[in-house]
């Protein structure tokens, strides 16, 4: 595995390299679609995004969870949580590259 992280400045250089836009603009891009991605979600819409995945926001209901070190009982409030769930193309393509 690699350490590497894939970071939004590196999206919009990509941007900047492949489709020819100024440096700005790419990066002006990369906010916008990741401002609108963010914007669906926290709205609870789902974001679906051919041959990458889906990315969704569940509700988890309220439970009794335990303290690991004194096992003492702990409430754990409701919440909403990000489930990214990827395409069966993402699947191969990453199952692909373990087999290097």
């Amino acid at each position: 595995m690699s350490d590497k992280t894939l970071t939004r400045m590196d999206l919009s250089e990509a941007v900047f390299r492949e489709v020819g836009l100024s440096r700005n603009e790419s990066a002006q891009l990369v906010e916008s679609v990741l401002g609108h991605v963010s914007d669906a979600l926290v709205k609870g819409e789902q974001v679906k995004i051919s041959s990458f995945g889906t990315f969704s926001v569940r509700d988890k209901a309220a439970r009794v969870g335990r303290n690991p070190k004194t096992g003492e009982e702990v409430p754990i409030l409701p919440r909403r949580v990000l489930t990214f769930r990827p395409s069966h193309l993402m699947k191969e393509r990453v199952a692909a590259g373990n087999r290097k």
